[in-house]
C-alpha cells in the first residue's frame, strides 16, 4: 500500500505508549493498533486531529505517501 503510517515513530519520539495514546484520544486499543500497523482502510479527520493534538505533530508526521515500484 502506498500510504505508510508512522504512528509508532511519533509515539516513540513523544515517549507515549499505545495505552496512553488510546486513553487520550478516546480510541479503542484495537482500532489504534489497526491504524498503527497500517491495516486501516480509512481514518476519520476527527481521529487524525485528536492524534495530532495529543502527539503535538502534523498529519504529515504520521502519514506518508510512497509510490509502489
Amino acid at each position: 500500500m502506498p500510504i505508510i503510517v508512522n504512528l509508532d515513530v511519533m509515539m516513540a519520539k513523544r515517549k507515549m505508549s499505545l495505552n496512553e495514546l488510546s486513553e487520550k484520544v478516546q480510541l479503542t486499543l484495537s482500532n489504534l493498533s489497526i491504524l498503527k500497523t497500517g491495516k486501516a482502510k480509512a481514518v476519520r479527520f476527527s481521529t487524525l486531529e485528536s492524534i495530532c493534538k495529543t502527539l503535538d505533530c502534523q498529519p504529515g508526521d504520521i502519514l506518508e505517501y510512497a509510490e509502489d515500484h
